[in-house]
């Protein structure tokens, strides 16, 4: 079984900037995608049994991680990560037997998932959906709260604290995390990236309440008590825009982070729902079929 210590970095060119990921195991292949703030190493706590008979990619989106900091006066946030998304899938997809992708999206990762599946279906086999931004409707209090993170100085003051909140329970990857977004706090850079993301999601095409939804297969999961994006909100509205079912976690905004085994019982059966002889449904002759992955539903 692979370890997070075994990933083959490497920069790949997109429309936002270099991107860096990580690679791990064999097999078809799962894209990571993290949240604002974050980095790839939020999903260490899965990593491992992911790639377990999948290839594995882990994005460190442009400002996080081992990625550089993209051209700020041309970022747009959410949209500039959705852009540079389909970039990516695109470079991957030329390499023999390694598209199409599922993709595991978190928050503004989910976001960008969604995105990718409407605008190139055909590299993507499904969807792994971890409290997908996106589905927040404007109100007064929403629009003030983004525009206020999208100072700076407010962001500098919040990405530690709020991190506090949004990860609800205590484990060494959401523990690293928290140390994270404190260092993005204290890099003038970084937080300008993180308040530019905060300031996309008042962007029409941030709105993905009344998108189609996608044709890949979807599996959607969600912490029970999200303060961002709450389960009762965001998460009813999403289940109901997808037209799929909601699992959810007694969790914060990670669950795979905070509750790794718990999530992976829910999604591994529907990964494996998805395979077809060496890789995904969808790829050669195998066509796919609805499937309800186990978990809570509501």
């Amino acid at each position: 079984m692979t370890s997070p210590s075994d990933e083959l970095r490497e920069p790949i060119d997109t429309s936002v900037g270099p991107v860096s990921i990580g690679v791990s195991g064999e097999g078809p292949t799962l894209v990571l995608l993290h949240a604002n703030p974050g980095c790839s190493r939020d999903y260490d706590g899965v990593r491992a049994q992911l790639a377990d008979g999948h290839r594995v990619v882990s994005v460190d989106w442009p400002g996080y991680g081992s990625s550089p900091v993209p051209d700020l006066a041309r970022f747009d946030g959410a949209i500039s990560y959705a852009c540079g998304l389909v970039d990516l899938l695109d470079h991957l997809a030329s390499r023999e037997g390694w598209g199409p992708f599922v993709l595991v999206g978190n928050s503004v990762g989910g976001y960008a998932a969604l995105r990718a599946a409407a605008d190139r279906p055909e590299l993507v086999a499904g969807l792994v959906l971890v409290a997908p931004g996106g589905f927040t409707a404007p109100s007064p209090f929403t629009r003030a709260a983004c525009r206020a993170m999208e100072r700076p100085r407010v962001s500098r003051a919040l990405a530690g604290p709020l991190a506090r909140l949004y990860l609800r329970r205590r484990t060494p990857v959401t523990r690293r995390a928290i140390a994270d977004a404190r260092a993005v706090g204290r890099d003038p850079h970084r937080t300008q990236v993180f308040a530019a993301v905060w300031g996309s999601f008042l962007r029409p095409a941030h709105d993905l309440r009344r998108a189609a939804p996608p044709a890949a297969p979807v599996l959607l999961s969600w912490g029970r008590w999200d303060p961002i994006l709450p389960t009762w909100t965001d998460g009813r509205r999403a289940a109901r825009a997808l037209g799929v079912p909601l699992h959810r976690f007694d969790t914060g905004h990670e669950p795979f982070a905070e509750a790794p085994a718990a999530w992976l019982e829910t999604v591994q059966p529907f990964l494996d729902s998805l395979r077809g002889g060496d890789g995904w449904v969808g790829q050669g002759s195998v066509v796919a079929s609805p499937i309800t992955p186990r978990g809570e539903e509501s």
